[in-house]
């Protein structure tokens, strides 16, 4: 068993596990941790507690301070920055006639690093651009290409139901979704239906596939009648009686890696 502590970097983001150094910290802590991207300020989520080492990334991170007052200002300093940092990347974006589009900037705590996410149909050659933004900040300059999910959960918004968009509210990975979800659950296989703002399969379908896969597993399955261990000589045997209300389900399908849901269809349907 391993001593951990479940840190997280955005309100709703993947949570990591990172060595306490020795420290008690609560859940809700504000903290600086060691990371391959240098010092950062999280949250802690997950106070201490042991876990199984496989369930462990060695080697662990450490955690190198709980957060002081001004940790937090640098921090708060730090997102100010980002707002004109999204603002001067995309007048170099349109000066240079680059087909991506900007999502968002997060700069590191220590200043060490200024990362853009954008998305894109291909691929790009934004090498210029990186020298044209290391001229302006002196700094060490990335760009991300991102997924669709990832830009929605980065942006947010409210899905067809009303609420805020599960990836950007609570969602920490994303988790894979097949059409076969939708035919399970007798759903229309109209895209516009069963699609989210990202244009992918809406995660909200992977929610009851469970409950779907689990009614597969015991269609069939039998159930007997009270009857005491040791019943009378002349007692009725023990009766079979099949389980009622458990709902027929098809197999899972494999997951949808990446096809557009018109192109999964039609497979499907071929096959």
């Amino acid at each position: 068993m391993v001593e951990v502590v479940g840190v997280r970097f955005k309100s709703s983001g993947k949570i990591y596990f990172f060595d306490p150094s020795g420290l008690t910290i609560e859940a809700g802590t504000d903290v600086i941790v060691e990371t391959a991207r240098g010092l950062e300020y999280g949250k802690a989520v997950v106070g201490n507690r042991q876990v199984e080492e496989a369930k462990v990334v060695q080697p662990l991170k450490k955690v190198l301070r709980i957060a002081t007052p001004d940790d937090h200002s640098k921090m708060v300093a730090s997102q100010e920055k980002e707002e004109s940092a999204k603002r001067i990347c995309l007048e170099k974006i349109v000066e240079r006639h680059l087909p991506m589009k900007l999502v968002g900037v997060d700069y590191s705590f220590d200043g060490s690093k200024v990362l853009f996410y954008f998305t894109a149909e291909g691929r790009v050659d934004f090498r210029e651009l990186v020298k044209d933004l290391a001229s302006v900040f002196k700094t060490r300059i990335e760009l991300r290409q991102i997924g669709v999910r990832d830009e929605a959960k980065m942006l947010g918004g409210l899905g067809s139901c009303g609420r805020e968009l599960c990836c950007a509210s609570f969602l920490g990975d994303f988790e894979p979704v097949s059409i076969r979800m939708a035919k399970d659950q007798n759903l229309s296989l109209n895209p516009s239906k069963i699609s989210g703002i990202c244009g992918r399969l809406m995660c909200c379908l992977k929610y009851e596939s469970y409950g779907y896969e689990c009614g597969k597993k015991c269609k069939g399955a039998k159930t007997v009648e009270n009857q005491p261990a040791n019943p009378a000589p002349g007692a009725p045997k023990m009766v079979e009686k099949p389980l009622e209300g458990v709902p027929e389900s098809p197999a899972i399908a494999d997951i949808m890696t990446g096809e557009c849901i018109e192109k999964a269809i039609e497979k499907e349907e071929n096959e």
